[in-house]
């Protein structure tokens, strides 16, 4: 009895300790289910938009609160329904996909700026270079699916200067301000 006591002292204390705590959740982005879309002016006339088809990365959601992003698009995924602009998006001009095959964004910080709503601050990387930002970032949303999946979306739209990552070509005919919109869903990693 006398070895039993100190044993159930030290998993009382235990308990109190992460009774409190509540454990992170990470859902893994669902590739089918995000969107990374931009648009950039064309001539100073109109806008042209594009989207990249390919990415991976995380959530983590704790207590039902965003607490981390990790995203990272594949840069040859460029698609804007023309093969020979892609083409050239992928290649040295813009986004040099052999040497640089992602373009990716990590959360720094995640600060609460209303419900549902966040301030997320992170490093975006294009082209090599890296950029903090910070960016306004809701949740769309959270729930099961019909496959029995835990699933949690977020949404952003924000704007870089393309010169800022070395996307140089053409400064006088395409605008310098990219507008981004990105729409994921993730899924509960189990």
């Amino acid at each position: 009895m006398k070895r039993l006591l100190p044993a159930l002292a030290t998993c009382a204390t235990a308990s109190l300790l992460f009774a409190g705590t509540a454990l992170a959740d990470t859902y893994k982005v669902d590739p089918d289910h995000t969107f990374a879309i931009f648009a950039i002016s064309h001539l100073g006339i109109g806008q042209a938009y594009g989207r990249f088809d390919q990415s991976t990365g995380n959530f983590v959601v704790e207590a039902g609160a965003l607490k981390s992003v990790s995203i990272d698009i594949d840069a040859a995924s460029v698609s804007t329904a023309s093969k020979k602009r892609d083409t050239h998006l992928a290649g040295p001009d813009f986004f040099n996909v052999k040497q640089y095959p992602k373009l990716s964004f990590k959360s720094t910080a995640v600060e609460a700026s209303g419900d549902k709503a966040y301030k997320v601050t992170g490093d975006m990387t294009i082209r090599g270079v890296t950029k903090s930002l910070t960016i306004d970032v809701t949740q769309t949303g959270a729930g099961k699916d019909p496959w029995g999946n835990d699933r949690v979306g977020f949404e952003t739209t924000f704007s870089i200067d393309r010169m800022d990552f070395g996307v140089a070509f053409m400064p006088d005919g395409l605008g310098k301000q990219v507008k981004i919109i990105l729409a994921s869903e993730g899924i509960l990693e189990k």
